[in-house]
């Protein structure tokens, strides 16, 4: 599957080589040309302390930055110019207050902003520096908001009261909003000043003056048509975007097919997932560097871009912490010691669930945070919102909390037999194997072959019996005897019900429980309460099977009989009890009586070990006996 991934993102990772190539071949600098970043001191921010030192830092900043871009970039474009121009690039973002601006929005508002500064204070008339207030000026005032419009102007400066530009005056959020606005308006008043470059606000709609892919000079050369603009464009550009994204649209539609054919024949489905995603993140943000970095796309089809790919970029790794977190819970679940239908399986699914939709929500915040949406009145929807879907969703909770319980108490597991419930009758219709347990319901397969789905709130509430969690079978069963039995006849059943229960090798009890328990209406009651060394049910009928043969044996030797319980009269000749095996049964009592071996209350201590496992099981004449 790793194969398969880096195989399809081979293009990729191609196009970010080629691209980063220049990296490696990067030669000395050795421009001439001054500038204005301290090699001393690379860390020493600019003089912005009154509206005379940044006006004069931004027309000088813009001044370098063309001067670069006509000398060097323009006809030799190279990465390392490209780096050196980013370097004025940030100089110049410090000089705008972008505070009320959205965060994604402040790159490509801050670049438009200079540009349209810089031709603006080229060609109007500046008041006198000595006019323009310097730091001197606000000396007495330091604490206060004061901002300084320049005169006959719209352009204004404001002093910044708060953070690591305190006391630095800054050109204000309206200004560079609407700097576009004012630059229509004087485009067409000669420039009142020396400029590396004219009229760059209208070249940058044709060429790429910080681009360092392709040359302006080699633009210069395009046909007309090609340089002529549309939507504030050039056709070229228009075209370069178009191919550009039909590309990576056809890369990520191919991968994502293949992928999507791979994972229905792959035991993992989830990483197959991952794979379009992850190409998505590495392929977006490449289109978008290309187009605002190389292919120098200015006004609304930038800004749109922008929005655009932070929307993909981020749903992209929304989707990543979704089908990332199911494939880490696929993988642990896909271990023996888990079920894929248990409880555990269910609650490592909706841990990973829980996970993916945290993440989800805090990139949801953090998108609405840089795209400066307002967050108090989406919590106050999702209040609102969040009460309706609790009423309503009430069930679903309890379940949930159903769910919980039965993993905390954890009374039964997916394969258990168990009796849930109170039976109407005596016939015990609830009870069946746990085939599945669900965050909402439990399956349980009845003795029919049915299955009964149950809610959990409802089940986790039910008495349960659990047979699988048993040690052993407990067997009681009660002997109903003729009343004609003598009282010999019945200490004779009684103890060779003992010996056969003693001798038996499924039998745990040390003192096998025979016991008269009573006289019933019709009968003389023996109680019989014994441990069998079994689990499985279907061993243990076999074994109940074998005793209750043994007993009704043991009846017929003693030469009584089982009671009748019927009201029934039947109009016959009694032939009575045997009188042979009566005097038999009555020797032996005596017999025992004479040797102070008589069994009552219980065995002596040798003759139990004399008699244990000593009888035959499973029975001669079976497939499985030892003869």
């Amino acid at each position: 599957m790793w194969y398969y991934f880096f195989k399809q993102s081979s293009i990729s990772l191609v196009l970010i080589i080629l691209l980063w190539q220049p990296l490696c071949v990067i030669a000395e600098d050795s421009n001439p040309i001054s500038t204005l970043v301290d090699t001393t001191h690379p860390l020493q921010p600019l003089n912005l302390y009154s509206p005379r030192d940044t006006i004069k830092n931004l027309l000088r900043v813009g001044d370098m930055m063309l001067l670069v871009q006509r000398e060097e970039q323009w006809h030799n474009p190279t990465y390392k110019t490209f780096k050196r121009l980013e370097v004025y690039y940030h100089q110049l973002l410090s000089m705008l207050d972008l505070s009320n601006v959205p965060p994604a929005a402040r790159i490509k508002i801050a670049g438009e902003g200079f540009v349209f500064l810089y031709e603006i204070l080229s060609r109007i008339e500046l008041p006198p520096e000595s006019e323009i207030p310097n730091e001197t000026f606000y000396k007495d005032n330091k604490d206060k908001e004061v901002h300084w419009t320049i005169p006959h102007t719209q352009i204004t400066l404001v002093r910044i009261n708060e953070g690591l530009q305190k006391g630095q005056f800054l050109f204000n959020t309206d200004t560079v909003l609407h700097a576009e606005n004012f630059y229509n308006k004087i485009k067409e008043l000669p420039y009142r000043r020396n400029v590396p470059i004219e009229n760059i606000a209208e070249i940058r709609e044709y060429t790429t003056p910080d681009g360092w892919m392709i040359s302006s000079a080699t633009i210069e050369n395009f046909p007309e048509w090609l340089k002529t603009s549309i939507g504030k464009q050039a056709i070229w550009k228009w075209i370069a975007l178009t191919l550009l994204v039909g590309t990576v649209i056809l890369i990520i539609t191919l991968t994502h097919r293949k992928a999507s054919k791979k994972s229905l024949h792959s035991h993992h489905p989830h990483l197959y997932h991952l794979i379009t995603p992850i190409l998505i993140l590495i392929l977006v943000p490449l289109i978008l560097y290309l187009a605002n970095n190389q292919l120098s796309v200015i006004g609304w089809i930038s800004a749109f871009l922008i929005l655009v790919a932070e929307f993909i970029i981020y749903s992209t790794l929304a989707w990543i912490a979704w089908a990332g977190s199911m494939a880490i819970a696929e993988a642990i679940i896909a271990s023996p010691k888990i079920s894929e239908h248990s409880l555990d399986a269910g609650l490592i699914r909706l841990v990973a669930r829980v996970f993916a939709i945290i993440v989800v929500l805090a990139i949801i915040l953090y998108v609405s945070t840089q795209l400066g949406i307002p967050l108090s009145g989406m919590f106050a929807g999702l209040g609102v919102g969040g009460i309706a879907i609790a009423l309503a969703a009430q069930p679903t909770i309890e379940n949930f909390i159903g769910s919980l319980n039965l993993f905390a108490d954890r009374p039964v597991r997916i394969g258990d037999f168990c009796r849930y419930g109170e039976d109407s009758g005596p016939d015990h219709m609830r009870i069946g194997t746990v085939e599945a347990i669900g965050l909402r319901s439990t399956r349980i397969r009845g003795r029919d072959n049915t299955i009964t789905t149950i809610p959990n709130a409802d089940f986790s509430k039910m008495h349960i019996v659990n047979y699988n969690s048993r040690k052993h079978i407990f067997l009681i069963s009660v002997l109903g005897l003729r009343y004609e039995t003598t009282d010999d006849q019945l200490r004779y059943v009684i103890a060779m019900l003992r010996d056969m229960l003693l001798a038996h090798p499924k039998i745990l009890d040390e003192e096998p429980r025979v016991r008269f328990s009573g006289f019933g209406d019709f009968s003389l009651n023996l109680e019989i309460r014994v441990n069998i060394d079994t689990l499985d049910r279907n061993e243990f009928r076999a074994i109940k099977e074998d005793i209750f043969l043994r007993m009704m044996n043991i009846v017929k030797e003693a030469g009584t009989g089982f009671a009748f319980p019927s009201s029934t009269v039947y109009y016959s000749r009694d032939d009575g009890l045997n009188a042979e095996h009566q005097k038999s049964a009555e020797a032996k009592v005596r017999a025992w009586c004479s040797a102070q071996e008589l069994p009552f209350p219980n065995f002596s201590f040798d003759y139990r070990k004399k008699t244990r496992n000593t009888l035959d099981y499973p029975p001669e004449g079976s497939p499985d006996s030892n003869d």
